[in-house]
């Protein structure tokens, strides 16, 4: 199963990542979604809301189309599905990612939490803990919070 597992997640990476530059990039993609995916879950209910600002999100990003972004996130489903933790994928973020580009993660999970309108304390938590897990300030990760509602205030 593992085996079948692993041959499905290189086949749809090749395609769906040919604009990343090496699998380094390929895996920080996947990483990186995974924490969003991770953050849809998180109060329990997955909105369509949540997945177009997962996909959004992504497209910002990365500077991938649509179809690409729903790629990636539906293989970043299934990684986040057979992982044990989040810890794998915080820590390539933190040591890939330069503190703005860990910033702009934290705000990132911000809209998914917010994208159903309603930001529950589960999803609080998750935002800390990625936060926490990647090294953003505290102050960073409150004002992270505030531009987004501040955005979608006006």
């Amino acid at each position: 199963m593992f085996k079948n597992m692993k041959q499905f997640f290189e086949a749809r990476i090749q395609s769906v990542m040919e604009n990343a530059t090496d699998s380094d990039e390929q895996s920080l993609r996947l990483a990186t979604t995974a924490l969003m995916i991770e953050m849809t879950r998180a109060d329990f209910e997955v909105t369509d809301d949540e997945r177009s600002a997962v996909d959004v999100a992504l497209r910002d990003l990365f500077a991938i189309s649509n179809s690409e972004a729903k790629e990636l996130a539906l293989l970043a489903e299934a990684e986040v599905d057979s992982a044990a933790c989040l810890f794998d994928f915080t820590r390539m973020v933190d040591q890939s990612f330069t503190q703005p580009q860990k910033q702009r993660v934290v705000e990132m999970l911000w809209r998914v939490a917010f994208a159903d309108t309603h930001k529950d304390h589960h999803e609080e938590y998750l935002v800390r803990k990625i936060a926490d897990l990647i090294h953003v300030s505290h102050e960073d990760f409150i004002k992270a919070r505030h531009r987004v509602e501040q955005g979608l205030a006006g």
